[in-house]
């Protein structure tokens, strides 16, 4: 609701002044161009997001979803100690991690939510220590395979859109660490 009203704020702000200042054609052709540009952009990352989603999928299917969620288990146990006996949770968190590490944010957020529900079950109207984790870790995470930014890149005509590999790596191990690190304290400083 905030969002909204934020966003028509700013777009009666700027056709105002738009109108104010004569620029009136202007604001109109850039509104139509944008709009335009966002239905191209929108068409143009339909495919390869629908290819990682259908891997995703296959990975469900055919188990690697699973096997991948136990190689991740010790490190999850790690950061959620008092979840792991919890098999819903693990999974579903497992789930959210898998989807992150292939750079599916889209899938990733029903996931994350998922985990987020049977979290806050055991502390309703409490952000407890794990769920803060986990909207740390989902929000830093961690990503092999960066799809929908290759597939930004591939839409906007790169000729290498994975090239950011390194980069990406970098970033994402030092994001995690910085904020898994800063959950990690914060939960110590106010207990």
């Amino acid at each position: 609701m905030a969002m909204s009203l934020i966003w028509t704020v700013m777009v009666g702000v700027a056709i105002l002044c738009g109108l104010a200042t004569g620029n009136g054609p202007a604001v109109a052709k850039g509104a139509l161009d944008g709009a335009a540009a966002g239905v191209e952009l929108c068409i143009s990352m339909m495919g390869p997001l629908c290819l990682w989603m259908g891997v995703m999928e296959v990975m469900e299917r055919s188990g690697i979803a699973q096997g991948l969620s136990r190689l991740l288990r010790p490190a999850i146990r790690l950061l959620y100690p008092d979840f792991a006996g919890d098999r819903a949770v693990m999974d579903a968190v497992s789930a959210n991690l898998s989807a992150n590490l292939l750079g599916l944010g889209n899938a990733a957020t029903p996931l994350g939510l998922e985990a987020a529900r049977l979290m806050a079950e055991r502390t309703p109207g409490v952000a407890s220590d794990a769920l803060c984790m986990l909207v740390v870790c989902n929000t830093a995470s961690f990503q092999l395979i960066p799809t929908t930014v290759a597939s930004l890149r591939a839409a906007a005509g790169s000729a290498d859109p994975f090239d950011i590999l390194p980069a990406v790596w970098l970033a994402s191990l030092i994001s995690i660490t910085v904020g898994v690190t800063a959950a990690k304290l914060s939960s110590r400083c106010w207990r």
